[in-house]
């Protein structure tokens, strides 16, 4: 009889303690659910509910294959974006919960809304599926993407006859740029790109990093490379090893992160992004990821009148100070002034 009431206590103690371990993993939860709305900023100290605080006697975050015990937002720790992480408590009787949860981390400064005016068009190839696009002068370097379709063109401004013209058919071609004297360029899904000569000439293959689940935008800065993989991650690339990442900066605004990052072009000390099938182009400081400015194209894509949901807005280069844009499939090129 006595073995019984002992066991009954146990079972109870037990239950007692299962059902304040869902308790604190509900209240952390509910909590991260309501508080990721919000968002956090680099710096903050990320709060857990009183009840979770006394439950626990340590508590650690796990994220990417690192774990740490500083409960704060560290830029070295965490990205801007939504951070997929998990909260590892360890109670005060030697257990250990696990919780799942997304903290987002935004900019503190609200992004500026530009103005543009159009102050030219020319004729764009519609049957370019357009993955990269850059100008140097009048001159226009284009991959065109799509399996059995893919090329890199080289034309000029005003024409839709190429100068030169490179079929890559075997291959899904996507972003591209020109570095000094060679055109580097990027595959969708073969985990590989190529080095070209400035006559559109094959000098060598690379594969590019494995972090990188595909090749999406490409530009350069002068130093590094600069990709897209259509996560909110741009990723910095040595030029001499395409396969060597020298830093990477994720992507947000002062209210939402961003991810498909697609085709890029970097201008006057940043990077232009357009995110795939948002009618927005983003400016985005370099060092940060911050979104600092957005333009909003939908205009633009209403002139275009397609049917195809693929044609979307992908195409930014620079003509001196003014931005060309186009896209995938568009009739157009557009020449705009920014304000």
């Amino acid at each position: 009889m006595k073995k019984i009431f002992i066991s009954s206590v146990l079972a109870l103690l037990l239950l007692a303690s299962c059902n304040k371990d869902k308790e604190i993993l509900t209240t952390l939860n509910d909590y991260n659910i309501g508080k990721q709305n919000q968002g956090y900023h680099f710096g903050d100290k990320i709060q857990i509910p009183k009840d979770v605080m006394d439950y626990a006697e340590a508590i650690t975050i796990t994220y990417n294959d690192k774990e740490t015990d500083k409960l704060t937002i560290d830029p070295s720790f965490f990205s801007l974006g939504e951070n997929d992480i998990t909260f590892n408590i360890k109670t005060k009787n030697g257990e250990v919960l696990q919780q799942d949860a997304t903290i987002n981390v935004f900019a503190k400064t609200a992004p500026e809304k530009l103005n543009y005016e159009i102050v030219n068009q020319y004729p764009h190839h519609t049957d370019h599926f357009t993955e990269g696009f850059e100008a140097h002068g009048n001159i226009i370097y284009e991959s065109v993407g799509l399996e059995g379709k893919s090329k890199i063109i080289k034309y000029n401004l005003g024409s839709t006859q190429p100068i030169q013209e490179v079929p890559q058919y075997n291959e899904f071609s996507e972003g591209l740029t020109v570095f000094g004297d060679k055109i580097y360029q990027l595959t969708y899904r073969s985990k590989k790109g190529f080095i070209y000569d400035s006559n559109i000439k094959l000098i060598k293959e690379f594969s590019y990093p494995e972090v990188m689940a595909e090749g999406w935008g490409m530009t350069n800065d002068g130093k590094n490379l600069i990709v897209s993989d259509g996560t909110k991650f741009i990723y910095f690339l040595n030029p001499d090893n395409p396969s060597q990442i020298v830093r990477s900066i994720a992507v947000a605004s002062n209210t939402e992160g961003y991810d498909q990052i697609n085709e890029l072009e970097y201008h006057d000390g940043f990077i232009y992004a357009n995110v795939w099938h948002k009618p927005i182009i983003l400016k985005i400081a370099p060092d940060t990821g911050e979104v600092r400015a957005i333009l909003d194209f939908s205009e633009l894509i209403s002139k275009q009148n397609l049917s195809d949901s693929e044609s979307v807005l992908n195409g930014i280069a620079f003509k001196g100070e003014n931005m060309l844009v186009t896209g995938k499939n568009w009739s157009k090129i557009y020449e705009v002034i920014l304000k």
